[in-house]
């Protein structure tokens, strides 16, 4: 059953994205000992993270609510997220920076994705109570009965 996210858990879910994805990306462009080459796999793997974390999501909601999933695209998603983040970590592992730097990019990177799952379970979830308010199915579930008012 869908539940309507309330409007601060909204908020928070779209400045964790934010705030993530900004810290995130004004380190890459700060950042001088970095060449033009390794700044452009750091934003990559980004933006390949942000995807693959909210398909994801996307897969394993659809699963809950027995709207269909390829094994294949479910598999994908999760090969792709461990992949990314596998992919930060090895970089991060060989970058010649210092810690606290190493763990900046980290905790800035797995806050963007934290909140773009936030973001697409928020949007999900509205989408999810206007569908059922315009009594459109959802999945292979029947619809809950309606009182009808004389």
């Amino acid at each position: 059953m869908y539940t309507k996210p309330t409007p601060a858990f909204i908020g928070a879910s779209y400045c964790a994205m934010s705030i993530g994805m900004a810290a995130y990306l004004t380190g890459l462009w700060r950042t001088p000992s970095m060449g033009l080459g390794e700044k452009g796999f750091y934003f990559i793997v980004l933006m390949y993270g942000l995807y693959a974390a909210i398909s994801v999501q996307k897969s394993v909601r659809d699963r809950s609510e027995n709207i269909p999933v390829t094994d294949l695209y479910y598999g994908i998603s999760w090969l792709s997220t461990i992949l990314c983040i596998s992919l930060l970590f090895i970089g991060l592992w060989n970058a010649n920076w210092p810690v606290s730097e190493k763990g900046f990019y980290a905790m800035a990177f797995l806050l963007s994705l934290f909140g773009a799952i936030s973001v697409q379970k928020n949007t999900r979830d509205v989408a999810g109570l206007h569908r059922l308010a315009a009594n459109l199915p959802v999945g292979d579930r029947p619809l809950p009965e309606r009182s009808k008012k004389p």
